[in-house]
């Protein structure tokens, strides 16, 4: 998974949401794939150059909408 053409963009929604909804389309639009596994938080921090708390809270945003799904110990993946 690549940042490709994800910039945080200047106004009132927060990063996190702005994450969240880049990784959704890419979800959607099948970049990635179902049961694609996504890199640690800390990789895509860096990745995305956001915060580890941005990521963890988009990534709580897509675990909400049941398009992720994370297990302890193995990673976090693309729901089927």
């Amino acid at each position: 998974m690549t940042a490709g053409d994800f910039q945080l963009q200047p106004g009132p929604a927060y990063a996190y949401a702005q994450l969240a909804e880049y990784i959704e389309a890419r979800i959607i639009d099948g970049t990635l794939a179902p049961g694609a596994r996504l890199p640690g938080e800390r990789a895509l921090a860096e990745e995305y150059q956001v915060a580890l708390g941005t990521v963890r809270s988009a990534l709580r945003v897509l675990r909400e909408k049941e398009l992720i799904i994370t297990t302890p110990s193995k990673g976090t993946f693309i729901r089927r």
